[in-house]
């Protein structure tokens, strides 16, 4: 949510030594098309749906990071003829309305985006050089990270950027994630599912407990479910561990697992 495709720019490179690899800005993202109404996980899976059929993409393996995920889980449960399996990165596994004492009025508010006004590109590289990625692999460390999280923005003419992703239509997508429950969605999953969840340390706290939880129900529901917890990695594992995200993928390719 609020990324585009390049968050894959250096992972898939990796994976298309092997495998045919298409990333795509989904609707209201990157350099896609923005109308203000259809981020519903119905209408944009059935996007998702479109796009394989226009692009004469059969059987693929799909592989989403954090809301991406749950697209295709949400995908994966309607439509699992149509994929070789699913593959969730730090994401697919969010039941944002199971949080003890979270209300959609609550959600709103914690999961909006920043407000970027009057903020210039060189202000924003600024803030963004100054983050920790936590420890980065080889790869990671050969790119300037700005330059993919600046794809998500436009400049204006005065200088100033603007998020591709609208404000109002992110809102609309954290609605959708309030209805959204991927526990009951797991019984309807025929396809084999890799879930590759980040963190940073063992250490339990509720967020852990709640997707612990659902990893837990997932995996006694769909009858091919493996999970391999990406250590000592941020939710923007894609960039920060492009080797682990990648290599890891691959292994389960590579023995079947999606066959």
């Amino acid at each position: 949510m609020a990324s585009n495709s390049q968050i894959w720019d250096l992972v898939a490179p990796l994976l298309a030594k092997s495998n045919k690899v298409v990333a795509i800005d989904q609707r209201g993202h990157g350099l896609s098309s923005k109308p203000n109404h259809g981020y519903d996980f119905k209408t944009i899976t059935n996007d998702l749906s479109l796009f394989l059929k226009a692009a004469h993409i059969t059987n693929p393996l799909l592989v989403g990071h954090s809301w991406g995920g749950s697209v295709a889980l949400n995908f994966a449960a309607e439509k699992s003829a149509q994929v070789s399996g699913i593959c969730l990165i730090d994401g697919g596994l969010i039941e944002i309305s199971s949080i003890p004492g979270n209300s959609l009025g609550k959600a709103l508010i914690d999961m909006a985006p920043p407000l970027f006004d009057g903020l210039t590109e060189k202000l924003l590289r600024d803030r963004i050089s100054k983050r920790d990625w936590g420890e980065r692999d080889e790869i990671s460390i050969k790119y300037d990270l700005a330059d993919i999280v600046m794809a998500n923005f436009q400049e204006n003419i005065d200088g100033t950027i603007t998020p591709r992703f609208k404000r109002s239509s992110h809102l609309k997508v954290v609605e959708a994630f309030w209805n959204h429950l991927p526990s009951t969605l797991f019984s309807s999953i025929d396809c084999p599912v890799l879930n590759l969840p980040a963190r940073l340390n063992e250490e339990k706290n509720p967020r852990q407990k709640l997707r612990q939880n659902l990893i837990n129900q997932a995996k006694s529901k769909i009858s091919r479910f493996d999970t391999v917890w990406l250590e000592k990695s941020i939710h923007d594992v894609p960039i920060q561990k492009p080797i682990l995200v990648a290599q890891t993928i691959s292994h389960y390719i590579n023995y079947g697992f999606f066959n």
